[in-house]
């Protein structure tokens, strides 16, 4: 009885494993979440001119399948970072719900209005090393999150905004 019952079970293993391989639920697991994911929460906005608009993925990869799709222009909360790959949710035009973006479909604005810049730091904290300056209003290209900071790139400095010197909105100042 007891060989049985484990005969039983070994077949109800391998029946499960080969269902979940061929369906392809295995594959859309291991890509769901990127590497080295990072919690974030900022705001970003579309700079991808496609006149379809920015794929929503239901996973980190291409290969995962389009939820729907951000027009150019458009904001968006990003709420996790990794591998080229940002997580988003509700998006102020176009897409609702959650799904993956390419990461370098979207931008982010610098503050500093009335200023001569904001600080770009080296690491995602005030008490680390300044790497450079970034003028007021302007377009910087977004690398990633942490947190509520934002990593870009200007004048191939590669540094670290503070939320107070963000802004996520294509068309308007964040003042």
């Amino acid at each position: 009885m007891q060989n049985q019952k484990s005969k039983l079970f070994m077949g109800l293993a391998i029946i499960c494993t080969g269902v979940v391989i061929n369906t392809g639920i295995a594959h859309q697991i291991v890509l769901a979440k990127p590497n080295n994911s990072q919690k974030c929460n900022i705001s970003a906005y579309v700079i991808d001119k496609d006149s379809q608009g920015v794929n929503v993925r239901s996973g980190a990869s291409t290969k995962n399948r389009i939820l729907g799709a951000v027009p150019a222009n458009e904001t968006v909360n990003v709420i996790a970072s990794g591998d080229n790959w940002v997580k988003i949710t509700n998006a102020s035009s176009g897409f609702k719900g959650t799904g993956w973006v390419y990461l370098p479909t979207l931008g982010i604005s610098s503050r500093g209005y009335d200023t001569n810049g904001v600080n770009l730091y080296a690491k995602p904290n005030q008490k680390s090393q300044k790497v450079g300056r970034v003028p007021p209003n302007l377009n910087v290209k977004l690398l990633g999150c942490q947190g509520s900071w934002a990593q870009i790139e200007y004048q191939s400095v590669k540094g670290w905004l503070t939320k107070e010197d963000q802004c996520g909105a294509a068309l308007t100042s964040c003042s």
